[in-house]
């Protein structure tokens, strides 16, 4: 099923994926990680003033992983606000995604901590560090196949 959004896209040759809607009827688009970047200011453009959140996440074991962004178009005197739910998946091997830094400011703190988690590089972000784990920490601690480094399981413990 495709979406107001959606039509909108391909009404101007934009490349997508309807995902369809999700449980309050927020429209789920996928976009590829080459061209996130372009759509971004499109959106931007287009009145999708408010980054409402981003996240990520681990699709499967030894699979894709993804960045989530959660847009809002906020304008003076509307009732309800239009959200969309855009999705960009990479490979695990080399998760590079376009940061939005530039688009929305506050996507800072967010991409730093998609990237401290689980390892995605977000090309051209300004200060793209760790921000939860110290800078000595080895690994992608939300990943679904990490191993905690030197971690022994207790058994018998009783």
């Amino acid at each position: 099923m495709q979406g107001r959004l959606s039509a909108w896209l391909v009404k101007h040759g934009l490349v997508h994926r309807s995902l369809g809607f999700d449980y309050q009827g927020v429209e789920t688009l996928q976009i590829k990680s080459e061209d996130w970047h372009s759509i971004a200011v499109i959106l931007y453009v287009y009145g999708y003033n408010y980054l409402r959140s981003q996240c990520a996440y681990d699709v499967a074991p030894g699979g894709l992983l993804a960045s989530v962004y959660h847009l809002t178009r906020i304008e003076y005197g509307m009732d309800q606000p239009e959200e969309v739910c855009i999705k960009v998946f990479v490979p695990r091997g080399n998760p590079r995604i376009p940061s939005i830094f530039w688009v929305w400011k506050s996507a800072d703190f967010q991409e730093r901590e998609s990237y401290d988690m689980l390892g995605i590089s977000y090309d051209n972000h300004p200060r793209l560090k760790r921000i939860l784990m110290p800078e000595s920490w080895i690994g992608w601690p939300l990943r679904k196949d990490y191993i905690v480094p030197n971690f022994y399981e207790i058994q018998d413990a009783y």
